[in-house]
């Protein structure tokens, strides 16, 4: 008997522009070809979406769970110019206002109110409120990137941009930011603003040697986090006085960071990058889960070392499984010269949430809660995972435990689930630079996978 012969060729991947959570990480907004799109982060589901004709959105940028979004136009064919920022009201279901500039939008960042623009040479602010009026504007260096980042917690006032010189941020200081509007009655004992801060209007922090890629700061404007060109470190000063805290280990080798997220909190911080891996690290000295360090670090009081083996590195990690792996190199790289479109299938965006760890403790008054970690991939993937369970001691009140809800340690392999069905992630990771066996492994340093779902297609986008 004689068979023809087949050949399976794979679906046509999923196109997303722009994937980036609000700044309380409750919703996240997409950008495909056909329109964006509105999320809840957990449980996943689809909020709304709009279709939008004649061009490519390159940043959706919602301001909270508000209705206001924040559009740009980019790409191959651009919905709007790109020197123009779009708002759009969804509750409304069109344009209210825009703002235009000389020259190409590169970063954005909101809070309650306020806009911040990243352009190429400065950073300009916004208050939004009946009208949109200039607050002010700050030179900068060249930040083709736009890294731009603003504290959005109640009272806070940071904006933090690059400086002037390579690998200098500057910190701007803002009207404080108004606490969000309670749902349902009004608290019986009104919240104060904290003092007004003695500092001057703005400040300048010698952050790395080469151009700065990466800026994160915590709600309360507390922390800032850096990186720099290199991708290996990641530094974390405190604002209010300039100094450095915290130097971090992502790797030896150089990578591009995506984004670094700190945990609202201020406890822990997480750090993701074009090699497909998440790394966590803990802020908190003598409490909670310890970053790895070398066993060689005990002896930089006795004898002269590399600065190497001095650093921290992550306590937990989480690798994003590689969907086609059974696609032949040859078959990605066709389609990839077909459709430029397309992003590396490990590209991402990392957010924390509080999750219920109890779910059938009756005589519990409430429901427990800890932070987890959501990635969005850029090809649709939604990964919700759970931290380690550590060895831990007694942390000072408001700290949190870094636990998971299981301490059995999943490996990341090829995540693969019919759609919208939610799956965990067991086997080998194959990334194409080789395999890593669960004995190379230290135990108890993976994170947990707790649940895997797509979006982007499922949900009616085809």
């Amino acid at each position: 008997m004689n068979l023809a012969r087949h050949s399976i060729s794979p679906t046509d991947p999923l196109i997303l522009y722009d994937v980036r959570f609000d700044p309380d990480c409750q919703i996240f907004t997409t950008s495909t070809p056909e329109g964006f799109a509105v999320y809840r982060a957990l449980p996943l589901d689809l909020l709304r979406k709009r279709e939008v004709s004649g061009g490519i959105l390159s940043s959706v940028v919602p301001m909270h769970c508000s209705s206001l979004l924040f559009l740009v136009g980019g790409g191959r064919d651009p919905r709007y110019p790109p020197n123009k920022v779009v708002f759009w009201n969804e509750a409304l279901g069109k344009e209210v206002a825009e703002l235009e500039f000389r020259e190409k939008v590169r970063g954005l960042a909101c809070r309650r109110g306020w806009l911040a623009v990243a352009l190429r040479r400065r950073v300009v602010a916004f208050e939004i409120g009946e009208s949109v009026k200039r607050y002010g504007e700050w030179d900068t260096y060249d930040n083709t990137r736009g890294v731009i980042a603003i504290a959005t917690g109640a009272y806070s006032t940071l904006l933090a941009a690059p400086a002037r010189q390579p690998g200098h941020v500057q910190l701007i200081r803002l009207p404080p930011c108004p606490p969000p509007v309670p749902v349902g009655p009004p608290p019986p004992i009104p919240s104060r603003p904290p003092p007004p801060t003695t500092k001057h209007s703005h400040s300048v922090i010698v952050a790395h040697n080469t151009a700065i890629t990466t800026l994160a700061v915590t709600p309360s404007g507390r922390l800032l986090a850096t990186t720099s060109v290199r991708g290996t470190l990641v530094r974390v000063w405190d604002t209010a006085t300039g100094k450095q805290i915290r130097e971090l280990r992502r790797g030896s080798d150089q990578a591009e960071i995506y984004g670094v997220a700190f945990r609202p909190d201020e406890a822990e911080i997480c750090v993701w990058s074009d090699k497909g891996t998440i790394h966590v690290f803990s802020l908190i000295t003598g409490a909670g889960p310890l970053n790895r360090q070398s066993k060689l670090s005990s002896l930089t009081s006795f004898i002269p070392i590399p600065k190497y083996f001095e650093s921290e590195w992550s306590y937990a990690q989480f690798r994003i499984p590689t969907q086609s792996a059974h696609i032949s190199l040859t078959q990605q790289a066709t389609a990839r010269d077909a459709n430029p479109d397309l992003v590396e299938e490990e590209k991402c965006t990392v957010g924390w949430i509080e999750a219920s760890t109890l779910h059938s403790a009756a005589d519990a008054p409430l429901p427990a809660t800890e932070y987890q970690l959501i990635a969005l991939t850029y090809t649709g993937g939604w990964y919700r995972l759970a931290l380690p369970k550590m060895k831990t001691s007694s942390a000072p009140m408001g700290a949190a435990q870094a636990n998971g809800t299981s301490s059995a340690s999943v490996r990341s392999g090829r995540a693969r689930s019919p759609s919208g069905s939610s799956v965990t992630a067991g086997g080998r990771t194959d990334k194409g630079k080789g395999v890593t066996r669960d004995s190379d492994r230290k135990e108890g340093r993976d994170c947990t996978l707790l649940e895997f779902r797509r979006f982007g297609s499922w949900d009616g986008w085809g």
